[in-house]
Protein backbone atom coordinates (compact mmCIF):
# COMPACT_ATOMS: atom_id res chain seq x y z
CA UNK A 1 0.00 0.00 0.00
CA UNK A 2 2.81 2.44 0.88
CA UNK A 3 4.60 1.59 -2.34
CA UNK A 4 1.53 2.45 -4.40
CA UNK A 5 1.22 5.84 -2.65
CA UNK A 6 4.88 6.67 -3.33
CA UNK A 7 4.42 5.61 -6.98
CA UNK A 8 1.35 7.83 -7.31
CA UNK A 9 3.12 10.84 -5.75
CA UNK A 10 6.07 10.21 -8.08
CA UNK A 11 3.84 10.21 -11.13
CA UNK A 12 2.21 13.46 -10.10
CA UNK A 13 5.62 15.00 -9.51
CA UNK A 14 6.78 13.98 -12.97
CA UNK A 15 3.59 15.37 -14.48
CA UNK A 16 4.07 18.64 -12.63
CA UNK A 17 7.65 18.88 -13.88
CA UNK A 18 6.55 18.14 -17.44
CA UNK A 19 3.76 20.73 -17.30
CA UNK A 20 6.07 23.31 -15.73
CA UNK A 21 8.67 22.60 -18.40
CA UNK A 22 6.08 23.01 -21.14
CA UNK A 23 4.83 26.25 -19.58
CA UNK A 24 8.42 27.50 -19.32
CA UNK A 25 9.06 26.69 -22.98
CA UNK A 26 5.76 28.25 -24.01
CA UNK A 27 6.20 31.51 -22.14
CA UNK A 28 10.00 31.85 -22.01
CA UNK A 29 11.64 34.51 -24.17
CA UNK A 30 14.29 31.93 -24.99
CA UNK A 31 11.68 29.95 -26.90
CA UNK A 32 9.83 32.90 -28.50
CA UNK A 33 8.02 31.95 -31.70
CA UNK A 34 7.87 35.25 -33.59
CA UNK A 35 9.73 35.20 -36.91
CA UNK A 36 12.08 38.12 -37.66
CA UNK A 37 10.37 41.20 -39.10
CA UNK A 38 11.81 42.18 -42.49
CA UNK A 39 11.17 45.54 -44.13
CA UNK A 40 12.42 46.35 -47.64
CA UNK A 41 12.11 50.11 -48.21
CA UNK A 42 10.80 50.50 -51.76
CA UNK A 43 7.88 51.65 -53.88
CA UNK A 44 8.33 49.00 -56.54
CA UNK A 45 10.98 50.92 -58.52
CA UNK A 46 14.79 51.03 -58.41
CA UNK A 47 17.18 53.34 -60.28
CA UNK A 48 20.24 51.38 -59.00
CA UNK A 49 21.90 54.62 -57.85
CA UNK A 50 20.32 54.71 -54.43
CA UNK A 51 21.06 51.69 -52.19
CA UNK A 52 18.13 49.58 -51.08
CA UNK A 53 17.40 50.09 -47.40
CA UNK A 54 16.54 46.87 -45.56
CA UNK A 55 15.70 46.53 -41.88
CA UNK A 56 15.49 43.25 -39.91
CA UNK A 57 14.12 43.19 -36.34
CA UNK A 58 13.77 40.34 -33.86
CA UNK A 59 13.19 40.18 -30.10
CA UNK A 60 15.50 37.21 -29.46
CA UNK A 61 18.15 38.56 -31.81
CA UNK A 62 19.09 37.84 -35.42
CA UNK A 63 21.42 34.91 -35.96
CA UNK A 64 21.79 34.97 -39.73
CA UNK A 65 20.52 36.81 -42.78
CA UNK A 66 20.99 36.47 -46.52
CA UNK A 67 20.04 38.86 -49.33
CA UNK A 68 19.72 37.50 -52.84
CA UNK A 69 19.16 39.20 -56.19
CA UNK A 70 17.25 37.25 -58.84
CA UNK A 71 17.24 38.23 -62.51
CA UNK A 72 15.90 36.33 -65.49
CA UNK A 73 19.27 34.63 -66.00
CA UNK A 74 21.11 34.72 -62.69
CA UNK A 75 20.93 34.53 -58.91
CA UNK A 76 23.45 36.67 -57.00
CA UNK A 77 24.08 36.88 -53.26
CA UNK A 78 24.32 40.55 -52.36
CA UNK A 79 24.97 40.11 -48.64
CA UNK A 80 25.23 37.21 -46.19
CA UNK A 81 26.16 37.38 -42.51
CA UNK A 82 26.13 35.12 -39.43
CA UNK A 83 26.40 36.47 -35.89
CA UNK A 84 27.92 34.96 -32.74
CA UNK A 85 25.87 37.27 -30.52
CA UNK A 86 22.20 38.22 -31.05
CA UNK A 87 21.49 41.39 -33.10
CA UNK A 88 18.06 42.76 -32.22
CA UNK A 89 18.01 45.15 -35.17
CA UNK A 90 19.98 45.37 -38.39
CA UNK A 91 19.77 48.22 -40.90
CA UNK A 92 21.40 47.56 -44.26
CA UNK A 93 22.07 49.70 -47.33
CA UNK A 94 22.48 47.28 -50.18
CA UNK A 95 24.13 48.60 -53.33
CA UNK A 96 23.37 47.28 -56.78
CA UNK A 97 26.12 45.09 -58.29
CA UNK A 98 27.90 46.57 -61.30
CA UNK A 99 26.64 43.78 -63.54
CA UNK A 100 23.09 44.97 -62.99
CA UNK A 101 23.80 48.27 -64.76
CA UNK A 102 24.29 46.32 -68.00
CA UNK A 103 21.19 44.19 -67.72
CA UNK A 104 18.31 44.61 -70.10
CA UNK A 105 15.87 43.04 -67.66
CA UNK A 106 12.86 45.16 -66.86
CA UNK A 107 12.30 43.52 -63.45
CA UNK A 108 14.42 42.01 -60.69
CA UNK A 109 13.53 40.33 -57.41
CA UNK A 110 15.17 40.91 -54.04
CA UNK A 111 14.85 38.05 -51.51
CA UNK A 112 15.73 38.56 -47.84
CA UNK A 113 16.03 35.51 -45.54
CA UNK A 114 16.57 35.71 -41.78
CA UNK A 115 16.87 33.33 -38.80
CA UNK A 116 16.80 34.30 -35.11
CA UNK A 117 18.47 32.99 -31.93
CA UNK A 118 15.27 31.51 -30.46
CA UNK A 119 15.40 27.91 -29.17
CA UNK A 120 12.07 27.24 -30.79
CA UNK A 121 11.70 24.81 -33.65
CA UNK A 122 13.93 22.13 -32.11
CA UNK A 123 16.57 24.74 -31.21
CA UNK A 124 16.86 25.81 -34.88
CA UNK A 125 15.16 29.18 -34.33
CA UNK A 126 12.46 30.98 -36.31
CA UNK A 127 13.19 31.49 -39.98
CA UNK A 128 11.42 33.66 -42.53
CA UNK A 129 11.86 35.18 -45.98
CA UNK A 130 10.47 38.22 -47.76
CA UNK A 131 10.79 39.28 -51.37
CA UNK A 132 10.20 42.42 -53.39
CA UNK A 133 9.76 42.63 -57.15
CA UNK A 134 11.29 45.85 -58.48
CA UNK A 135 10.97 47.63 -61.81
CA UNK A 136 14.35 48.84 -63.03
CA UNK A 137 14.32 52.45 -64.22
CA UNK A 138 17.73 53.99 -64.89
CA UNK A 139 16.61 56.88 -67.12
CA UNK A 140 15.86 60.42 -66.01
CA UNK A 141 12.64 62.07 -67.24
CA UNK A 142 13.02 63.90 -70.57
CA UNK A 143 12.47 67.57 -69.80
CA UNK A 144 12.67 70.73 -71.91
CA UNK A 145 11.37 74.30 -71.85
CA UNK A 146 9.09 75.04 -74.82
CA UNK A 147 8.39 78.74 -74.25
CA UNK A 148 8.35 81.29 -71.45
CA UNK A 149 7.84 84.99 -70.85
CA UNK A 150 10.95 86.99 -71.70
CA UNK A 151 11.17 88.69 -68.32
CA UNK A 152 9.72 88.91 -64.85
CA UNK A 153 9.66 91.99 -62.64
CA UNK A 154 10.10 92.04 -58.90
CA UNK A 155 6.62 91.60 -57.49
CA UNK A 156 5.39 90.50 -60.91
CA UNK A 157 4.29 87.46 -62.91
CA UNK A 158 5.53 85.31 -65.80
CA UNK A 159 4.45 82.25 -67.76
CA UNK A 160 6.29 79.04 -68.68
CA UNK A 161 5.32 76.11 -70.90
CA UNK A 162 7.44 72.95 -70.94
CA UNK A 163 7.50 69.32 -72.03
CA UNK A 164 8.18 66.26 -69.90
CA UNK A 165 8.15 62.58 -70.80
CA UNK A 166 8.50 59.61 -68.46
CA UNK A 167 6.36 56.49 -68.13
CA UNK A 168 6.89 56.45 -64.37
CA UNK A 169 6.55 60.18 -63.66
CA UNK A 170 5.84 60.77 -59.98
CA UNK A 171 6.45 64.44 -59.08
CA UNK A 172 6.34 67.56 -61.24
CA UNK A 173 6.63 71.12 -59.98
CA UNK A 174 8.48 74.39 -60.47
CA UNK A 175 10.72 75.35 -57.59
CA UNK A 176 10.66 79.05 -56.80
CA UNK A 177 11.90 81.19 -53.94
CA UNK A 178 11.68 80.01 -50.32
CA UNK A 179 10.94 76.43 -51.42
CA UNK A 180 7.72 77.54 -53.12
CA UNK A 181 6.32 74.77 -55.34
CA UNK A 182 4.38 76.10 -58.33
CA UNK A 183 2.02 73.43 -59.65
CA UNK A 184 1.93 73.11 -63.45
CA UNK A 185 -1.24 72.20 -65.32
CA UNK A 186 -1.47 69.86 -68.34
CA UNK A 187 -1.51 71.99 -71.48
CA UNK A 188 -2.82 71.56 -75.04
CA UNK A 189 -1.39 68.09 -75.81
CA UNK A 190 -0.19 65.12 -73.80
CA UNK A 191 3.19 65.62 -72.17
CA UNK A 192 3.05 69.43 -72.12
CA UNK A 193 2.50 71.64 -69.08
CA UNK A 194 1.86 75.30 -68.31
CA UNK A 195 2.26 77.42 -65.19
CA UNK A 196 2.20 81.01 -64.05
CA UNK A 197 5.13 82.12 -61.89
CA UNK A 198 5.37 84.89 -59.29
CA UNK A 199 8.31 86.84 -57.88
CA UNK A 200 7.40 87.79 -54.27
CA UNK A 201 7.77 91.51 -53.70
CA UNK A 202 9.74 90.95 -50.47
CA UNK A 203 12.46 88.89 -52.21
CA UNK A 204 15.59 90.50 -53.63
CA UNK A 205 15.96 88.05 -56.52
CA UNK A 206 14.09 85.22 -58.22
CA UNK A 207 14.81 81.84 -59.75
CA UNK A 208 12.48 79.19 -61.15
CA UNK A 209 13.49 75.61 -61.92
CA UNK A 210 11.26 72.87 -63.33
CA UNK A 211 11.71 69.64 -61.36
CA UNK A 212 10.59 66.27 -62.76
CA UNK A 213 11.04 63.16 -60.63
CA UNK A 214 10.04 59.60 -61.49
CA UNK A 215 9.01 56.78 -59.15
CA UNK A 216 12.51 55.32 -59.19
CA UNK A 217 13.97 58.59 -57.89
CA UNK A 218 15.53 59.82 -61.13
CA UNK A 219 15.42 63.63 -61.29
CA UNK A 220 15.62 66.09 -64.18
CA UNK A 221 15.86 69.87 -63.79
CA UNK A 222 15.36 72.71 -66.26
CA UNK A 223 16.05 76.33 -65.39
CA UNK A 224 13.45 78.82 -66.67
CA UNK A 225 15.51 81.50 -68.50
CA UNK A 226 13.81 84.68 -67.34
CA UNK A 227 15.35 88.13 -67.52
CA UNK A 228 15.00 89.62 -64.05
CA UNK A 229 13.82 93.22 -63.95
CA UNK A 230 14.33 94.85 -60.58
CA UNK A 231 11.76 97.35 -59.45
CA UNK A 232 11.92 99.74 -56.52
CA UNK A 233 8.89 100.00 -54.29
CA UNK A 234 7.97 102.81 -51.98
CA UNK A 235 9.09 102.88 -48.37
CA UNK A 236 6.59 104.79 -46.24
CA UNK A 237 7.35 106.02 -42.74
CA UNK A 238 4.03 106.54 -41.01
CA UNK A 239 3.56 108.40 -37.72
CA UNK A 240 0.87 106.89 -35.54
CA UNK A 241 -1.45 109.46 -33.97
CA UNK A 242 -3.36 109.14 -30.71
CA UNK A 243 -6.55 109.87 -32.60
CA UNK A 244 -5.92 106.87 -34.90
CA UNK A 245 -4.97 104.58 -32.01
CA UNK A 246 -7.96 105.57 -29.87
CA UNK A 247 -10.31 105.49 -32.84
CA UNK A 248 -9.88 102.91 -35.58
CA UNK A 249 -7.46 100.65 -33.69
CA UNK A 250 -9.58 100.68 -30.54
CA UNK A 251 -12.62 99.70 -32.61
CA UNK A 252 -10.75 96.85 -34.30
CA UNK A 253 -9.32 95.67 -30.96
CA UNK A 254 -12.85 94.97 -29.74
CA UNK A 255 -13.39 92.72 -32.74
CA UNK A 256 -10.42 90.31 -32.61
CA UNK A 257 -9.74 87.57 -30.07
CA UNK A 258 -6.00 88.29 -30.40
CA UNK A 259 -6.47 91.64 -28.61
CA UNK A 260 -8.75 90.43 -25.84
CA UNK A 261 -7.46 91.67 -22.49
CA UNK A 262 -4.96 94.04 -24.15
CA UNK A 263 -5.58 97.67 -23.17
CA UNK A 264 -2.34 99.38 -24.21
CA UNK A 265 -3.00 101.09 -27.57
CA UNK A 266 0.44 100.55 -29.15
CA UNK A 267 0.36 96.88 -28.22
CA UNK A 268 -3.11 96.61 -29.74
CA UNK A 269 -1.83 98.14 -32.96
CA UNK A 270 1.18 95.83 -33.09
CA UNK A 271 -0.97 92.72 -32.58
CA UNK A 272 -3.48 93.83 -35.21
CA UNK A 273 -0.83 94.86 -37.75
CA UNK A 274 1.23 91.70 -37.33
CA UNK A 275 -0.64 88.77 -35.76
CA UNK A 276 -4.13 89.45 -37.12
CA UNK A 277 -2.71 90.40 -40.52
CA UNK A 278 -0.66 87.18 -40.66
CA UNK A 279 -3.77 85.14 -39.81
CA UNK A 280 -5.83 86.88 -42.51
CA UNK A 281 -3.10 86.51 -45.13
CA UNK A 282 -2.59 82.84 -44.27
CA UNK A 283 -6.24 82.21 -45.10
CA UNK A 284 -5.88 84.11 -48.38
CA UNK A 285 -2.75 82.16 -49.34
CA UNK A 286 -4.39 78.81 -48.58
CA UNK A 287 -7.43 79.64 -50.70
CA UNK A 288 -5.44 80.99 -53.66
CA UNK A 289 -2.77 78.26 -53.77
CA UNK A 290 -5.03 75.69 -55.40
CA UNK A 291 -4.52 74.68 -59.06
CA UNK A 292 -6.50 72.19 -61.16
CA UNK A 293 -3.32 70.25 -61.97
CA UNK A 294 -5.20 67.26 -63.44
CA UNK A 295 -7.30 69.27 -65.91
CA UNK A 296 -6.05 69.78 -69.47
CA UNK A 297 -5.93 73.47 -70.33
CA UNK A 298 -6.26 74.14 -74.06
CA UNK A 299 -6.21 77.93 -73.84
CA UNK A 300 -6.11 80.74 -71.32
CA UNK A 301 -7.66 84.07 -72.20
CA UNK A 302 -7.61 86.95 -69.78
CA UNK A 303 -8.77 90.53 -70.32
CA UNK A 304 -7.16 93.52 -68.72
CA UNK A 305 -8.41 93.93 -65.17
CA UNK A 306 -10.09 97.14 -64.12
CA UNK A 307 -12.84 96.33 -61.62
CA UNK A 308 -13.76 99.89 -60.64
CA UNK A 309 -14.90 102.41 -63.24
CA UNK A 310 -13.31 105.89 -63.19
CA UNK A 311 -11.28 104.98 -60.13
CA UNK A 312 -8.27 106.78 -58.74
CA UNK A 313 -5.29 104.97 -57.24
CA UNK A 314 -4.98 105.97 -53.57
CA UNK A 315 -2.36 103.42 -52.45
CA UNK A 316 0.10 101.36 -54.48
CA UNK A 317 1.10 97.70 -54.45
CA UNK A 318 4.36 96.82 -52.70
CA UNK A 319 4.38 99.81 -50.38
CA UNK A 320 6.64 98.91 -47.44
CA UNK A 321 5.08 100.65 -44.48
CA UNK A 322 6.98 101.32 -41.26
CA UNK A 323 5.05 102.70 -38.33
CA UNK A 324 6.47 105.04 -35.65
CA UNK A 325 5.18 106.59 -32.46
CA UNK A 326 7.04 109.53 -30.89
CA UNK A 327 10.01 108.67 -33.13
CA UNK A 328 10.15 105.03 -31.98
CA UNK A 329 9.70 102.18 -34.47
CA UNK A 330 6.61 100.11 -33.60
CA UNK A 331 5.78 97.74 -36.47
CA UNK A 332 5.86 97.23 -40.25
CA UNK A 333 3.85 95.67 -43.07
CA UNK A 334 3.67 95.41 -46.86
CA UNK A 335 0.66 96.66 -48.79
CA UNK A 336 -0.03 93.76 -51.13
CA UNK A 337 -2.76 95.20 -53.30
CA UNK A 338 -3.80 98.29 -55.20
CA UNK A 339 -6.24 100.66 -53.49
CA UNK A 340 -8.79 102.19 -55.86
CA UNK A 341 -11.43 104.78 -54.98
CA UNK A 342 -14.27 106.44 -56.88
CA UNK A 343 -17.76 107.09 -55.52
CA UNK A 344 -18.84 105.76 -52.14
CA UNK A 345 -20.23 102.24 -52.36
CA UNK A 346 -19.36 102.06 -56.05
CA UNK A 347 -20.13 98.85 -57.94
CA UNK A 348 -17.22 96.42 -58.40
CA UNK A 349 -17.35 94.72 -61.81
CA UNK A 350 -14.46 92.35 -62.66
CA UNK A 351 -13.58 92.17 -66.37
CA UNK A 352 -12.84 88.43 -66.14
CA UNK A 353 -15.26 85.71 -65.14
CA UNK A 354 -14.54 82.83 -62.81
CA UNK A 355 -15.59 80.93 -59.71
CA UNK A 356 -16.14 82.66 -56.39
CA UNK A 357 -13.98 80.62 -53.98
CA UNK A 358 -14.47 82.84 -50.93
CA UNK A 359 -17.06 85.39 -49.91
CA UNK A 360 -16.95 86.30 -46.26
CA UNK A 361 -15.45 88.63 -43.67
CA UNK A 362 -11.67 88.31 -43.24
CA UNK A 363 -10.39 90.54 -40.48
CA UNK A 364 -8.33 93.46 -41.77
CA UNK A 365 -9.61 92.85 -45.31
CA UNK A 366 -13.23 93.22 -44.23
CA UNK A 367 -15.89 91.78 -46.52
CA UNK A 368 -13.82 90.03 -49.16
CA UNK A 369 -14.83 87.99 -52.21
CA UNK A 370 -12.12 86.07 -54.08
CA UNK A 371 -12.48 84.86 -57.68
CA UNK A 372 -10.57 81.99 -59.28
CA UNK A 373 -9.85 82.71 -62.96
CA UNK A 374 -7.98 79.45 -63.65
CA UNK A 375 -4.28 78.59 -64.02
CA UNK A 376 -3.67 79.59 -60.41
CA UNK A 377 -4.73 83.22 -61.04
CA UNK A 378 -7.00 84.82 -58.44
CA UNK A 379 -8.39 88.30 -57.77
CA UNK A 380 -9.33 89.64 -54.34
CA UNK A 381 -11.69 92.49 -53.43
CA UNK A 382 -11.28 93.87 -49.91
CA UNK A 383 -13.14 96.34 -47.63
CA UNK A 384 -16.47 95.87 -49.42
CA UNK A 385 -19.57 97.43 -47.89
CA UNK A 386 -21.78 94.70 -49.35
CA UNK A 387 -21.18 91.52 -51.36
CA UNK A 388 -23.60 90.19 -53.98
CA UNK A 389 -22.03 86.75 -54.63
CA UNK A 390 -21.59 83.60 -52.58
CA UNK A 391 -18.91 80.95 -52.50
CA UNK A 392 -19.40 78.54 -55.40
CA UNK A 393 -21.04 81.11 -57.70
CA UNK A 394 -19.79 81.39 -61.28
CA UNK A 395 -19.53 85.05 -62.29
CA UNK A 396 -19.29 86.44 -65.81
CA UNK A 397 -17.42 89.39 -67.30
CA UNK A 398 -18.77 92.74 -66.09
CA UNK A 399 -21.07 91.26 -63.46
CA UNK A 400 -21.39 93.36 -60.30
CA UNK A 401 -20.07 91.29 -57.41
CA UNK A 402 -19.88 93.84 -54.56
CA UNK A 403 -19.72 97.51 -53.57
CA UNK A 404 -16.75 99.43 -52.26
CA UNK A 405 -16.67 100.33 -48.58
CA UNK A 406 -14.51 100.61 -45.49
CA UNK A 407 -15.05 97.31 -43.68
CA UNK A 408 -12.02 95.91 -41.90
CA UNK A 409 -8.84 98.00 -41.63
CA UNK A 410 -9.87 100.89 -43.89
CA UNK A 411 -10.04 104.60 -43.11
CA UNK A 412 -12.17 105.58 -46.09
CA UNK A 413 -14.39 104.07 -48.77
CA UNK A 414 -12.22 102.27 -51.34
CA UNK A 415 -11.45 98.91 -52.95
CA UNK A 416 -8.37 96.93 -52.02
CA UNK A 417 -7.75 95.08 -55.29
CA UNK A 418 -5.41 92.12 -55.04
CA UNK A 419 -4.08 89.74 -57.69
CA UNK A 420 -2.50 86.46 -56.64
CA UNK A 421 -0.65 83.70 -58.50
CA UNK A 422 -0.71 80.40 -56.63
CA UNK A 423 -0.89 82.11 -53.27
CA UNK A 424 1.61 84.89 -53.99
CA UNK A 425 0.50 88.52 -54.28
CA UNK A 426 1.63 90.15 -57.54
CA UNK A 427 1.42 93.61 -59.10
CA UNK A 428 -2.18 94.27 -60.21
CA UNK A 429 -0.84 96.92 -62.61
CA UNK A 430 0.58 94.21 -64.88
CA UNK A 431 -2.80 92.50 -65.19
CA UNK A 432 -4.45 95.88 -65.83
CA UNK A 433 -2.16 96.43 -68.84
CA UNK A 434 -3.47 95.02 -72.14
CA UNK A 435 -0.02 95.14 -73.77
CA UNK A 436 1.64 93.35 -70.86
CA UNK A 437 -0.94 90.56 -71.04
CA UNK A 438 -0.39 90.20 -74.78
CA UNK A 439 3.41 90.00 -74.56
CA UNK A 440 3.69 87.87 -71.44
CA UNK A 441 0.64 85.62 -71.62
CA UNK A 442 -1.24 85.56 -74.93
CA UNK A 443 1.77 85.61 -77.28
CA UNK A 444 3.67 83.04 -75.21
CA UNK A 445 0.76 80.60 -75.38
CA UNK A 446 0.28 81.18 -79.12
CA UNK A 447 3.98 80.69 -79.85
CA UNK A 448 4.11 77.53 -77.69
CA UNK A 449 1.19 75.99 -79.56
CA UNK A 450 2.92 76.60 -82.89
CA UNK A 451 6.08 74.90 -81.58
CA UNK A 452 4.09 71.95 -80.22
CA UNK A 453 2.19 71.51 -83.49
CA UNK A 454 5.47 71.36 -85.44
CA UNK A 455 6.88 68.62 -83.19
Amino acid sequence: MGYKKRSSFGGIAVLVVVVASLLYVYFSATFEREVPAIHIENNGYWNLKKPLEITIDDASGIKEYKITLKTQTDIVTLSHEQFMTPQTKIHLEVKAPRTLYRTKDEFVEIVVEATDFSKWNLLNGNATAKSAKLTLDKRKPQLSIVKNSYKISKGGSALVIFKVKDENLDELYILGNNDKHFKPQPFYKEGYYISLLAWPVKDRTFKATVIAKDKAGNISKAYVPLYLKHKDYRLSKIKLSDKFLKGKIADLAEEFVETEGVDEKLEQFKIINEDVRAKNEKLIHEITSKVADDELLSSFKVRKMYPLKNAKVVAYFGDHRKYYYDGEFISEAYHLGLDLASNAMAEIKPQNGGEVVYSDYNGLYGNMPIINHGLGLYTLYGHCSSVKVNQGDIVTKGEAIANTGKSGYAMGDHLHFGVLVQGIEVRPQEWMDKQWIKLNITDVIKSAKNIIDRN
